[in-house]
């Protein structure tokens, strides 16, 4: 659970890093048959900021927590570019394909938080 919880940490400030925005932290450790424990959902303005927030992500985590992602996908459109990090799935997002997809808000009963933005 602390490592879980650090990687969380890792992620968001690789995410701030790159200025990417509007950071949620889906909770799933109290949801029944879950993949993962944690979603991280964020966005970039732009398919080339999604490829710069991937990549501060992917250096955060390995500094900071250890960890790697066992599977990255979407990095060839970076419209949506997803990181399986086992307990948390990193999703970067362009605000069109966040608001179409909506994953904040596909499990009722699944806690969010919301981190503030840096600027």
């Amino acid at each position: 659970m602390e490592q879980t919880k650090a990687l969380v940490s890792a992620i968001i400030k690789g995410v701030q890093e790159k200025k990417g925005s509007d950071i949620s932290v889906v909770d799933f450790s109290g949801t029944e048959g879950a993949i993962c424990r944690n979603f991280v959902i964020c966005q970039g303005s732009s398919p080339s900021q999604v490829d710069a927030i991937a990549d501060a992500v992917e250096e955060f985590a390995r500094k900071e927590a250890g960890e790697k992602p066992i599977r990255v996908i979407g990095r060839d459109n970076t419209i949506w570019v997803a990181m399986d990090y086992g307990t948390v799935m990193v999703h970067i997002f362009v605000p069109d394909a966040r608001a179409y997809y909506d994953l904040d808000h596909l499990w009722e009963d699944a806690p969010v938080t919301h981190v503030p933005n840096l600027d």
